[in-house]
């Protein structure tokens, strides 16, 4: 199991590095708004904000907690000590976690939501029986820019652990901060953009295509879901210009929150079928229960342009 889980850790680390050096809606390149077919302007909320708009700051640093016990469950103690940041990282939540079972442990967290928004979770901690770590749950800069969150006031984590046989001690067990900002967050949606669905408490908003993203083309969707339970998010049948794709995208959205996400096109489907600008999109979204996996709906075929 040790070497399964210096592997988890070399991966996440190596997202985590992705993450914050492309992230959510690259910087560079050349990005496109996304509009109904024809229409040349936005359906709905005006101009598409650009996710990678310098104007936006990083959280503010600003930001402060109280040392407090999230966790004390099954001989695991989780406590929060600081909030910290990190001038390539950003921000983050700086964690005590002590073991004080007789076994050892990997403890992580099944979902992160910062202000509402989900957000990327890159943590990850090997704590051997009777042992204590100190780690940081950091909380994705380029992710918190493109929910257009520059002051974090809320964090809530949900944690599990588990042992060298991959059972569960637990799971999904929740934890909330409050910073000292959380009076002056900023609760507004970043919904700007082409409304593509809006049925069974789950909006979709299709904001911006970045052409020259990290792997290929990014499509930067705000998802929000009202409908009473954890959804879970697919795209099906995706073509562009008339070609069939096959799309990097999965998200989950709890109820009652918020997500920016991407969906991914890889630049080798582009290149093969001879793709050198994106302008007509069409696709069907596959929503399900992120629990019993159950389907919730299938979205008719959704047809924009990207101008």
């Amino acid at each position: 199991m040790k070497k399964r889980t210096n592997l988890l850790a070399l991966v996440l680390s190596l997202t985590a590095i992705t993450f914050t050096l492309f992230g959510c809606g690259s910087d560079t390149g050349q990005k496109k708004n996304i509009v109904a077919p024809g229409s040349g302007t936005e359906a709905s909320g005006g101009e598409a904000q650009n996710s990678g708009d310098d104007s936006t700051d990083q959280a503010s640093a600003d930001e402060s907690i109280s040392e407090q016990v999230l966790v004390d469950q099954d001989g695991i103690k989780i406590t929060a000590t600081e909030y910290v940041t990190d001038s390539v990282w950003g921000d983050g939540i700086k964690l005590l976690v002590e073991n004080n079972s007789a076994q050892d442990y990997t403890i992580g967290c099944d979902a992160l939501i910062v202000n509402d928004y989900m957000i990327t979770d890159l943590f990850s901690a090997d704590v051997a029986a009777g042992k204590k770590s100190n780690e940081i749950m950091y909380l994705s800069s380029t992710e918190l820019k493109a929910a257009g969150i520059d002051t974090v006031g809320k964090v809530e984590m949900y944690f599990h652990a588990y042992d060298s046989n991959w059972d569960n001690l637990f799971q999904n067990v929740y934890s909330e901060i409050e910073t000292s900002e959380f009076a002056n967050m900023d609760t507004t949606p970043n919904d700007e953009g082409q409304e593509l669905y809006n049925a069974n408490g789950v909006r979709i908003v299709g904001k911006t295509v970045d052409e020259n993203s990290f792997w290929g083309t990014a499509i930067l969707l705000y998802i929000e879901n009202t409908s009473g339970q954890n959804v879970g998010i697919n795209v099906d049948n995706m073509s562009i210009n008339g070609y069939m794709m096959s799309p990097l995208f999965s998200t989950t959205v709890y109820d009652g929150k918020k997500a920016i996400d991407d969906i991914t096109i890889l630049s080798s489907d582009l290149e093969a079928n001879g793709i050198t600008s994106v302008d007509q999109v069409e696709l069907q979204f596959h929503i399900y229960n992120a629990e019993s996996y159950e389907t919730i709906a299938d979205s008719d075929a959704i047809t924009f342009a990207a101008q």
